[in-house]
């Protein structure tokens, strides 16, 4: 009988799903339409007609990208309402539509009316008798899943199903976050639609979905004002690489695609960094120190550079010997930052040369007839621009090669360790902590300012290059790997909304570089201080509020476990009380009645095969192994050995994946092996926090391997 009433349900509900889509249909073809009517336009042949052009394709374009972006899962809730409210159902689905007599056909998740039904629980239902999720396959709905909110009133409404939340913390997980508008809960509700204004801080346990609650923020935000949003852009930052393409699909299928996607290796515009230094390092490169380290990098002379200038002028024999050159130089930077200064090069060597003219004959000249005689002087002038050319942040950190001029920048700010560590990590291709380093030296050094009268700039350096190599020492490191010219202006990185996700890991030279783009922005912070990698987080806390400045704070706090089942959860909060985190620990509302295994080997890759067979069998989404750094290339060999296995690891959308535990973050599998797990811990100075952020990964198993000694 109840198979009869979910089928009935379901042929109900796929008769308007239909309605929808016919409907969206309609929507395409008008949109298309006006694409069509204002590329005519340009025809008119006068200007208002090429703008009238633009502005209408624009539009139609913009509106047939959001119809294109929400077609899956188009239509996913409904809700009955008490009759004094409403006598018809109102359905809720990713974007809104009319049907053609203008009526609302479909509630944009976003809008205020469809608010209640995120909002609506038993204990406050709101006016909400039921509640229902559709579950739709492409255009076809398979499923319908009810809460009955209003147990008060009599309704012959019926209810299908186990509850919507339930129903979706049992579906399987596969290599991208999917939208859970249909099943976001009353507190999350509350921190996706707080206030536009400030800062909005939404911390919690693992698996409590702070990162999309932090996603569907962005997407209300958008919907909400977007103008603002739209024309200032919204910046979304994640730890890694695998991190953004694990959430990519879930502002287009919420219809948003203008907003930047950005790993912390990819922040600044021109970088792109995957390399991930040792710990140590990593450590030493993120420390707020190196702000002062980088700032006396960038008042260096040009190593290589020319180091004097002689002139014959009348009876003088004029100078600008290390004495002379050292002062010019104080002089250029009292002025602002380096590249800034390029203008007034040729004035200032001139004003010191001036001062050494003594002769009688040479002062009956005047200082303007000394001056032009001196910029017109080719010697002069290939002196000067390689004495103070245009810099590019990348070279600059390319001085820091040389041991003696590091040693020099670092004296009194690091200890001889950490000037050891960074000798020994400059690579050929940029790492993921160098990016700060650049994005911080390119607003020490500056762009050099636009001018249009040549007699300006005499050097011509105002108008050169960023990144054009004028000297010895520039042509000898050209900057490395992953470097190419930013395309915008060191100014002009503002953001309208940051959002930060992962927070607590971020380093005080991140928050630097993030918070250069959100100085005037909204800003969505999403983090958990116990899974945090970084070992000094006081530190990174004074940088977070430098960054954040006196901006208003809205902070939410997550308490419930959606992800993990109640069985894995409980073995990792054991794990972080026995090692001392001082852990969030939400309530696990899941429980599967399988506890994660431990298995003692003595030959690891044999036991690992077997687990992983177990487990890709047991469970039907995607499978984890997490290893520590030193062992991932010998496992993800032994994977590539097992042909039974080899084939579900390979392309974007394998079911199995060989990650450390540093990758995990944010990330989450039905399940995980985790390889010798105690290594794991050891690898760093945070290894406990990373390890316990990998025994909250998994949804319905987790397996432990190790050798057994």
């Amino acid at each position: 009988m109840n198979e009869d009433i979910a089928a009935r349900e379901i042929a109900r509900e796929q008769e308007f799903v239909d309605t929808v889509y016919r409907q969206l249909e309609e929507s395409t073809r008008s949109a298309e339409q006006l694409a069509a009517e204002g590329r005519a336009r340009g025809q008119l042949g006068h200007e208002g007609g090429l703008v009238e052009r633009d502005a209408m394709v624009y539009q139609a374009a913009r509106r047939m990208a959001t119809l294109d972006a929400a077609h899956e899962g188009l239509v996913f809730g409904r809700l009955d309402m008490r009759p004094e409210v409403d006598v018809e159902p109102r359905y809720v689905g990713r974007i809104g539509l009319r049907d053609s007599n203008r009526d609302v056909l479909l509630i944009d998740w976003r809008a205020p009316a469809a608010a209640v039904f995120y909002q609506a629980t038993p204990a406050e239902p709101h006016a909400v008798i039921r509640r229902r999720i559709l579950r739709c396959s492409g255009e076809t709905v398979v499923g319908v899943e009810d809460d009955l909110l209003d147990t008060e009133i009599e309704t012959d409404l019926p209810v299908v199903g186990e509850g919507a939340l339930m129903a979706q913390l049992s579906r399987a997980r596969d290599r991208s976050m999917h939208s859970i508008v249909a099943t976001i809960q009353a507190e999350q509700d509350r921190a996706i639609r707080a206030p536009n204004k400030g800062v909005v801080m939404i911390s919690g346990g693992p698996g409590t979905g702070k990162t999309v609650v932090a996603l569907h923020r962005a997407a209300f935000l958008l919907y909400a004002d977007r103008r603002r949003y739209e024309t200032g852009g919204v910046l979304v930052v994640g730890p890694s690489g695998v991190f953004m393409r694990y959430i990519e699909r879930v502002l287009p299928s919420l219809g948003e695609t203008a907003v930047a996607l950005r790993s912390l290796g990819d922040v600044v515009d021109g970088l792109r960094a995957t390399r991930r230094d040792d710990p140590r390092v990593a450590e030493v490169k993120g420390s707020a120190a190196m702000a002062e380290v980088l700032r006396r990098t960038a008042r260096q002379a040009v190593p290589g550079g020319p180091r004097e200038f002689r002139l014959f002028y009348r009876d003088d024999r004029i100078v600008l010997g290390p004495r002379e050159l050292g002062h010019a130089r104080r002089h250029l930077l009292s002025m602002g930052p380096r590249n800034r200064s390029t203008t007034r090069v040729a004035s200032t060597l001139i004003d010191l040369m001036w001062r050494q003219v003594r002769s009688e004959r040479a002062r009956e000249r005047t200082k303007e007839d000394f001056a032009e005689e001196v910029r017109t002087n080719d010697a002069f002038l290939e002196f000067a621009a390689a004495w103070w050319p245009s810099l590019d942040a990348a070279t600059v950190l390319g001085w820091l090669r040389d041991t003696d001029l590091l040693a020099r920048v670092a004296d009194g700010v690091l200890d001889d360790e950490a000037v050891r560590l960074l000798t020994k990590s400059w690579g050929e291709d940029i790492s993921v902590d160098d990016v700060p380093l650049v994005d911080e030296l390119r607003y020490l050094l500056g762009d050099p300012p636009i001018v249009h009268d040549v007699e300006e700039d005499p050097l011509g350096l105002a108008d050169s290059s960023l990144h054009e190599l004028t000297t010895a020492s520039d042509r000898e490191y050209a900057g490395p790997r992953g470097w190419t010219p930013p395309t915008n202006r060191v100014e002009d990185d503002g953001f309208a909304h940051v959002l930060i996700d992962e927070a607590q890991d971020l380093t005080p030279m991140q928050w630097r570089m993030v918070g250069r783009r959100g100085r005037a922005a909204t800003w969505t912070i999403v983090g958990d201080p116990a899974q945090s990698s970084w070992p000094v987080p006081e530190e990174s806390e004074r940088a977070r509020a430098a960054a954040l400045g006196d901006k208003q704070v809205h902070a939410f706090h997550l308490s419930t476990n959606y992800r993990n089942s109640a069985e894995i959860y409980e073995f990792a909060a054991a794990y972080a009380e026995r090692v001392g985190l001082d852990a969030d620990l939400p309530n696990a509302v899941r429980s599967t009645g399988v506890p994660p295994r431990e298995v003692v080997d003595t030959d690891l890759e044999p036991a690992t095969r077997r687990v992983l067979a177990e487990l890709v069998a047991s469970v039907d989404g995607t499978v984890g192994i997490v290893v520590p750094v030193a062992r991932r290339a010998e496992v993800s060999g032994w994977l590539a050995g097992w042909p039974e296995l080899a084939d579900l690891s390979r392309g974007d959308d394998a079911r199995v994946v060989v990650l450390t535990g540093l990758d995990t973050k944010g990330l989450e599998f039905d399940g995980i092996v985790v390889v010798e797990p105690r290594e794991i811990e050891a690898e760093s100075p945070s290894g406990r926090a990373t390890l316990y952020v990998v025994y909250t990964r998994a949804t319905q198993q987790m397996v432990t391997v190790a050798q057994q000694h």
